[in-house]
């Protein structure tokens, strides 16, 4: 009698509602064992203190991840004025206070200078690497982390709610690198005071929305039914895509891209160039590639099951 793999080749997507105190790399390796799956992947990181949106692929899904991590992300965040960390978060420690609690109007007259590109500093407690080492590693080891200032995007920042005169909640709606701890940073500094998060919650990322969220605890209920009960939460491979233009092929065309070879479109509906796009052939999914003077060429292949 064969016997019975212990992981599957799984295919799709999870849009995970993570819940706080878990890492991004700990609920990855929940959802592996959970669907019993070869390869999975998170796009974009979620602070272990942070709730909601955490993407995660499944096999084939892993090569679409690129094209979630790129789209936009809505983050809902409370601040808390008057105090900074030393992770800008309630994880560290109060580094700096103030006696100084800002009006609404005060806040709301300086939300324009952090929409648009500008320059940030992240958290010294970050993932970002200094000469291959985590600046969160060399921070907990003691050692001072200078970070350089780099552009980010914010499409868009707005003061959802003052609860008290001690906080804030905001809704930022920011591009790929934004830190969320470093805008209360920046925020509370701008303002005369200090600041530092203590909530956060990512509710959009890329082509996901806040109504696609599955929560750990309802994919922990499903299992208990067995591998086609959880797996039927399941998004398609091209959910990842959403955001990106589809071309349909013929059967002969996604045949070449299978082999990796180039296909000239027709048609006069056709792109002539284009940085990204995903062919597909009777409604399954070939592959991801690129468009140059009329000619797709595969950068990534599929092999989804039947195909």
């Amino acid at each position: 009698m064969a016997r019975r793999k212990k992981f599957d080749d799984v295919n799709g997507w999870i849009v995970l509602d993570k819940p706080r105190e878990v890492t991004s790399t700990q609920a990855v390796a929940r959802l592996k064992r959970l669907f019993h799956a070869n390869k999975c992947g998170h796009a974009g990181t979620l602070d272990p203190l942070a709730s909601g949106m955490l993407p995660i692929a499944f096999g084939e899904a892993t090569k679409t991840v690129s094209f979630v991590m790129d789209g936009t992300k809505v983050y809902r965040f409370t601040v808390r004025w008057g105090a900074q960390t030393s992770t800008d978060d309630t994880e560290g420690e109060v580094v700096a206070r103030s006696d100084v609690r800002p009006t609404r109007a005060a806040v709301e007259a300086i939300l324009p200078e952090f929409i648009g590109e500008i320059m940030q500093v992240p958290p010294k407690f970050s993932a970002i690497k200094i000469d291959g080492e985590r600046a969160y590693d060399l921070a907990r080891d003691g050692e001072d982390v200078v970070l350089e200032a780099r552009p980010i995007e914010i499409l868009d920042l707005v003061l959802v709610e003052t609860p008290d005169a001690d906080t804030a909640v905001f809704e930022c709606e920011c591009g790929k690198g934004t830190y969320v701890r470093a805008l209360a940073r920046d925020m509370g500094l701008r303002l005369g005071t200090r600041g530092h998060v203590i909530a956060l919650r990512r509710i959009h990322v890329g082509p996901f929305q806040e109504e696609d969220l599955v929560p750990l605890a309802d994919l922990e209920a499903a299992a208990e039914g067995g591998l086609d009960a959880v797996r039927k939460f399941l998004a398609p491979v091209e959910a990842g895509l959403a955001e990106v233009t589809e071309i349909p092929v013929s059967r002969d065309a996604a045949a070449r891209l299978r082999r990796g070879q180039s296909v000239i479109l027709r048609g006069r509906d056709a792109p002539a160039d284009e940085d990204a796009v995903y062919a597909t052939c009777g409604g399954d999914l070939v592959a991801i590639g690129e468009v140059a003077r009329g000619e797709l060429m595969p950068r990534r292949v599929f092999m989804l099951d039947g195909e």
